[in-house]
């Protein structure tokens, strides 16, 4: 028997993320495996004011679950995907996500049923430069301030009212069983970030051949990989770090996957998009090529607002 140390934050959300994991490790090895979940506070955890932008951008959330990897302070770390930067620490491999969730914006604006809905000028808390971006640029009179926090903490904001409304992971609700909660918005109207609803883990590359590398390959939704390399890929490929509003989502077709992707000015009032389309039929290093082509596209197009 193998005690697994899983590394992850320590929100609600997060644990229950290394749960889903600790689970899945315990249920495929059929008992060969036992877990201890050790929990870190990241630096992006200690921000209550400031934007990710103003802070250091992406990787607050990871550095210290990284580092307790790299350490071998634990086997392996837990990170919603979205929250990872687009190279990973020196040493370490992303080799498994679990089965995305939905991943869909949700808006949450108590008698407002919809962005379209709220008043002329109304209050809006989000620390998200790319949901600010799409929302400015459905509703540019719309003020936004900064809702730092995890779900619990913006939700008890929006009811002290410090803001009319709020949006939210469809991902995260669902996994807190708070899936009742808001409006669903279409990922015509807001393109969801890159990766989000996938978890997503890291363990060093010496440990890949071993029975935890092997379980964790086992554990690994297929579909889901394909969503991580396209997806990553193209925020590699625009150096995403939270500077630049970026979007992006691999969305599965009857005849074939499209990647479609995003990038607008910080005040909504340009966006730039582009697609690929991949065969069923493609091999995983396919799906990763239309990233960086969607990517490359994409820097072309919008080449003065993106952060270098």
């Amino acid at each position: 028997m193998v005690t697994v140390k899983i590394g992850t934050r320590g929100s609600p959300l997060a644990l229950l993320q290394a749960e889903s994991v600790a689970k899945a490790l315990e249920e495929v090895s059929a008992g060969r495996i036992v877990t201890e979940i050790v929990k870190y506070t990241t630096r992006g955890d200690q921000l209550t004011k400031e934007r990710l932008t103003e802070a250091g951008g992406k990787g607050l959330f990871t550095k210290e679950i990284d580092r307790a990897v790299s350490e071998a302070a634990v086997d392996i770390g837990v990170h919603s995907l979205k929250d990872m930067p687009g190279e990973l620490p020196d040493g370490q491999e992303l080799l498994a996500v679990l089965a995305r969730e939905d991943a869909r914006d949700v808006f949450l604006g108590g008698r407002y049923k919809r962005i379209q809905d709220l008043p002329e000028g109304a209050v809006l808390g989000t620390a998200s430069l790319r949901r600010e971006a799409q929302l400015l640029a459905i509703r540019p009179d719309l003020k936004i301030v900064t809702f730092r926090g995890n779900v619990q903490t913006r939700l008890r904001k929006l009811e002290e009212r410090q803001a009319d409304a709020t949006i939210l992971a469809k991902a995260g609700l669902n996994r807190l069983k708070m899936n009742g909660l808001g409006t669903p918005i279409p990922t015509e109207e807001m393109l969801p970030a890159c990766g989000q609803g996938i978890i997503a883990v890291t363990i060093l590359k010496d440990n890949l051949d071993g029975v935890l590398g092997k379980t964790l390959q086992a554990i690994s939704d297929q579909n889901t990989v394909k969503s991580a390399l396209a997806e990553r890929a193209m925020l590699k490929e625009l150096d995403g770090d939270c500077r630049t509003p970026i979007a992006g989502h691999l969305f599965r077709r009857a005849t074939e996957w499209v990647l479609k992707g995003e990038v607008l000015h910080t005040e909504g009032i340009k966006k730039w998009v582009s697609e690929a389309r991949i065969a069923h039929s493609s091999s995983l290093s396919e799906f990763e090529e239309a990233g960086i082509a969607v990517g490359q596209r994409l820097r072309a197009l919008a080449n003065k607002v993106l952060v270098r």
